[in-house]
Order: structure tokens, then C-alpha cells, then sequence
């Protein structure tokens, strides 16, 4: 685990003791946004979609993202983070809530879809398989600074953090063997890449990329929740299920009602229904 990547010479401004640092998390991030950006317009590319449109889209998608991500995060630990102000700044040290900035990103996605008249499900099978290599490429950013991670365990492929910025910044527990659940979910989300490029090829209607990627996700986050440690996360019905547990159960019951609707409409080799006036 090395959170800080590079440290720079401290300065002072106005005052204030002043350490630049340029860390991991951020690094991988920017890295996983490149790979899902290539991975977008290769598929746009196959689906005879504007890649410049889709690379566009992928900038507001991003942002929307993130946004939503941290949003979630202060949403379920309100009270923490309104008892601690200053904990704030430690969010810019991880990435938040996955599951509110695919919240977050939707909407946005879908609005530029519509705005620029691209096929609102195909565009999206398009994305599917940008999120998986970028989450899988991200989730080495949790485990290079310290968040997001697992429970103490004794098995043998347990990890143990030493690094006392990472503990400072994001809470990571020390000198404790731990699952690494951040790498759990990066192997998982490359096995979905996998299957969602190759279903890619041979899908039989639009948004079926996209529908299998919400029901993949969302049974390897149920599970992989189990063995998270870090208790920031949230939890609903007096802590039966994480939130993130909740929101994957409702993001496969919304998967499985849109399904027999969209196979239906989107057929591969039909012509798309017209927008609504």
C-alpha cells in the first residue's frame, strides 16, 4: 500500500504549512478513466456509434460520477461528517459510494443521449463494459490508499497496512491482517469486463450488455459486502444490510422488471422506436 505516490517540497502559504502530494488513488483513477475512455470508443466503434460523442459523453458521465459517489458517502454517515467537519477533506482521498455515482451518472448519460440522439440502451451496452475495466482498475486506487477495506481475517492471502497516512486520512486499520476486499472486487470487475465484451459481440437486443452488467455487479457487491470492514459505508434495517447490500438488491429487482420490456423493444436488426414527441 503506498497512498502517497510522490511528496513534494512542503512550502508555507499565507501562513499555512503546505505539503504537496501527489497520491496513488488519483493516479489509478486517472489511469481506469483512460482504459474506460479506450475500452468506450473501441465499442462505439463496433456498434457504429460516434466514438468523438461517446469519448463526450464519457467526460460528463465521469464527473456526474464522482460527484454522486461522494455525495452517497456523506448522505449515509450525515451525522459523522456533520459532528466532524474536517472529515470532509478525507473523501477527496477516496472514491465515495460507488453506488451513488452510477446514481449519479445515469441520468446524465441518459439526458446526452437524448440531447444528441444516440440510441439511449445501445450507448449504454456501449458503457457497460468502460465501468467494469474502470472499476477494476479503480479499486487498485482503494487498495493503494488504504479505503475500502476488509475485515480481519486469518486466511493466507490476508493484507496488512503499516502506513499511518493512510490510517489518518481514510481510517485504515494497522498491523492487522485484513481481507483485500479492494482486490476481490478489481478481479471480479475484470472477470465482468470479460463476459460483457464477449456478449458484446452476440447480443440479441440493446441493453442487454447493460442489464447484465447491473445483475453481475450487483450479486458481487452483495457478497463482497460481507467482508468489508470499513463501517462508513452505511447500513439500513438496523445493520442487516450495508447500504450499498440495499441498493444492489434494488438495482437487480429494477434489472429484472426492465428486462422483459427492453429484450422486447430493442431487438438487434430492428429498427430503433421513434423518440416521444
Amino acid at each position: 500500500m503506498h497512498p502517497r505516490l510522490i511528496t513534494f517540497p512542503a512550502f508555507d502559504l499565507f501562513g499555512s504549512h503546505v505539503e504537496p502530494v501527489l497520491h496513488s488513488y488519483g493516479v489509478l483513477l486517472a489511469i481506469a478513466f483512460v482504459a474506460g475512455l479506450l475500452v468506450a470508443s473501441w465499442q462505439a466503434r463496433r456498434s457504429g456509434l460516434d466514438s468523438t460523442r461517446i469519448a463526450d459523453m464519457a467526460v460528463y458521465v465521469l464527473i456526474a460520477g464522482l460527484i454522486g459517489a461522494k455525495i452517497l458517502l456523506v448522505l449515509v454517515e450525515w451525522n459523522y461528517y456533520t459532528h466532524n467537519p474536517r472529515e470532509l477533506l478525507s473523501i477527496l482521498q477516496s472514491g465515495g459510494v460507488f453506488y451513488g455515482g452510477l446514481i449519479g451518472a445515469f441520468p446524465v448519460a441518459w439526458w446526452y443521449a437524448r440531447r444528441h440522439a444516440l440510441p439511449p440502451w445501445r450507448t449504454a451496452d456501449v458503457l457497460a463494459p468502460a465501468v467494469a475495466i474502470g472499476q477494476a482498475i479503480g479499486r487498485l486506487g482503494c487498495f493503494a490508499a488504504g479505503c475500502c477495506y476488509g475485515r480481519p481475517a486469518d486466511v493466507p492471502w490476508a493484507v496488512t497496512f503499516r502506513d499511518a497516512y493512510a490510517s489518518r486520512t481514510v481510517g485504515t486499520p494497522l498491523d492487522t491482517p485484513l481481507h483485500p476486499t479492494e482486490i476481490y472486487e478489481s478481479l471480479a470487475c475484470l472477470a465482468i469486463f470479460f463476459i460483457l465484451a464477449a456478449m458484446a459481440r452476440r447480443k440479441r437486443f440493446d441493453g442487454q450488455v447493460t442489464l447484465a452488467y447491473v445483475i453481475l455487479y450487483a450479486m458481487v457487491r452483495f457478497v463482497i459486502e460481507y467482508y468489508r470492514g470499513d463501517a462508513v459505508r452505511g447500513s439500513v434495517f438496523g445493520g442487516t444490510l450495508s447500504t450499498s447490500q440495499f441498493i444492489a438488491l434494488l438495482m437487480v429487482l429494477a434489472a429484472a422488471v426492465a428486462l422483459p420490456y427492453v429484450s422486447k423493444r430493442n431487438r438487434v436488426g430492428t429498427p430503433p422506436s421513434p423518440p416521444p414527441a
